[in-house]
């Protein structure tokens, strides 16, 4: 059975993103698009329209040409907008980076990007020189100045002219993040100018953002969800984001407060401290007129405390990397939302619920795996056929590796995860890696790694391992955590005697799971 959303479809045109997200930014002259929350310093939509065909032009004359791939790799701050822009009026592809990650990871996927440039803030370069040295990289970037970068500002300095460049937005990439997809390593996700394109079309009647809102723009744009739901789709619409490199308590429910926000983009841990934290009663939201939750399920009774302690709208939505990343939401209309729920379809997407086992379709209020297909929907993984005949099949549907169901009304609840990876504060850890990185320890013979339920970040990996020689779980932790990045550290080892497995050597992590809620019970 095919589900479809009630939404009347939208025509997409065929436009490049950078066209499309910034039609009216020149219009809007002297009116603040980006403003730095700690320092206050803002960037206008009269010069980021300019600013992007600047950039635009510097890349072009240091040979950057269409298809080349550029590397961002910042925090959330004013110039992200200008760096990601201007990458795409190049006729260039953005690959960005995650602020935590290590060497070996930037690494991994700027070689897997073959990404020729990079831009980066100061503070990073202790990653950002050694990898791009260790893969050539051919010129890096910095946000102010730093030794052995070229100021970000000389792309903004200089005479060279825009470049005039062909793209056709079915097919050219504009965004490659990386992304576990279903299981497994990083994987490049190709997404064309008309996938985003047409994904802020379908998330527009659903958040209705005007250019009054000042928007809170905490979620790191290098994720799909701080890029198209918070970046893009504010600036399309003309608002104000007011940025924060990253999320801290306090200094969130300042900038709430002192910057009049309308709109907040959040996830889960982040209502949980709305909901419950004694510091926010110090603060004055009022302004608040709604927020979405997104990258993780959220429970209902945790929505409806949040919503009523800050006194405005919460809405959950839900969607993937490869997808653009919405497929699901919440309309933000007062009554039209079910908490505890993902919401409905967007228009132009389509939904189908099949038994994981069979892959038979299933129908309302049954559980089973959903697929997704639409516009929004990548072309692929990068250099990588088999992983993409394993998410996107011959009629075109997305298996998104996720559990759920649909009521009589049409409202999507997810329920579990086919998927291995585990959602830490809604990033994307997979076990595979982590299990890949203890086996390298001398002492481990074996290793498993599963979630484990935390009130706080949703949850975080705990292992499993069969050791061959002596060690300590503080000690395997400590290995861990000085090898990967900080959101992907293992929090609690477990030492077993073996670690249970199919016939075929895959591990059983339902097992592992079961012991670990029969250990919680007892």
């Amino acid at each position: 059975m095919i589900f479809k959303s009630p939404h009347p479809d939208v025509a997409v045109p065929d436009v490049t993103l950078h066209e499309f997200v910034l039609r009216g930014a020149a219009a809007l002259g002297d009116k603040p698009a980006l403003v730095d929350a700690a320092s206050g310093r803002s960037l206008s939509y009269a010069a980021l329209a300019a600013g992007v065909s600047r950039v635009a032009a510097g890349l072009a004359a240091r040979g950057f040409r269409p298809g080349d791939v550029l590397g961002l790799f910042m925090p959330n701050a004013p110039e992200f907008a200008l760096a990601f822009h201007g990458t795409l009026a190049a006729g260039g592809v953005v690959t960005t980076i995650n602020s935590l990650c290590t060497v070996q990871d930037a690494a991994f996927q700027l070689r897997d990007a073959r990404a020729r440039l990079l831009v980066t803030v100061p503070p990073f370069m202790d990653r950002a020189a050694p990898v791009a040295q260790q893969l050539g990289i051919e010129e890096v970037f910095v946000i102010g100045s730093a030794r052995g970068a070229t100021p970000f500002a000389a792309l903004l300095e200089h005479d060279a002219p825009v470049p005039r460049v062909s793209i056709d937005p079915a097919t050219h990439l504009a965004a490659l993040p990386y992304s576990s997809g279903t299981t497994g390593f990083p994987k490049g996700v190709m997404l064309t100018h008309r996938n985003l394109v047409a994904n802020l079309l379908q998330t527009d009647p659903v958040h209705t953002i005007v250019e009054q809102d000042h928007v809170m723009a905490v979620l790191p744009f290098f994720h799909i969800y701080g890029m198209q739901v918070v970046l893009n789709l504010a600036l399309w619409r003309g608002a104000t984001l007011v940025t924060m490199p990253k999320f801290d308590l306090d200094p969130f429910l300042g900038a709430l407060q002192q910057y009049r926000i309308t709109r907040a983009f959040v996830v889960p841990p982040l209502v949980l401290a709305l909901a419950k934290h004694p510091a926010v009663d110090g603060y004055d939201l009022s302004s608040l007129r709604g927020m979405m939750s997104g990258a993780a399920p959220l429970d209902a009774a945790l929505e409806t405390a949040c919503a009523r302690r800050v006194g405005c709208r919460l809405i959950q939505g839900y969607g993937l990397t490869e997808a653009s990343p919405v497929t699901h939401a919440n309309p933000d209309q007062p009554g039209k939302a079910k908490p505890g729920t993902v919401g409905l379809l967007l228009p132009n997407t389509e939904c189908r619920i099949v038994d994981p086992t069979t892959g038979a379709d299933l129908g309302p209020e049954e559980d089973g795996e959903l697929l997704i297909r639409g516009p929004q929907v990548m072309r692929g993984y990068l250099n990588n056929a088999e992983a993409t005949a394993a998410t996107l099949d011959a009629g075109g549907w997305l298996h998104t590796g996720d559990i759920g169901h649909v009521d009589a009304d049409g409202y999507f609840t997810i329920v579990d995860r086919l998927k291995e990876l585990i959602k830490y504060k809604g990033f994307q850890v997979a076990p595979a890696e982590l299990e890949a990185v203890l086996c390298t320890h001398p002492a481990v013979a074996d290793a498993a790694v599963i979630p484990m339920p935390d009130d706080e970040c949703g949850e975080v990996p705990k292992a499993f391992v069969v050791l061959k020689g002596e060690t300590s779980p503080a000690a395997l932790l400590a290995y861990v955590a000085e090898r990967v990045a900080p959101y992907k550290k293992i929090r609690v080892i477990e030492v077993i005697d073996a670690i249970p497995k199919s016939p075929s050597g895959k591990i059983l992590r339902r097992l592992l799971k079961q012991r670990e809620r029969a250990a919680a019970v007892s």
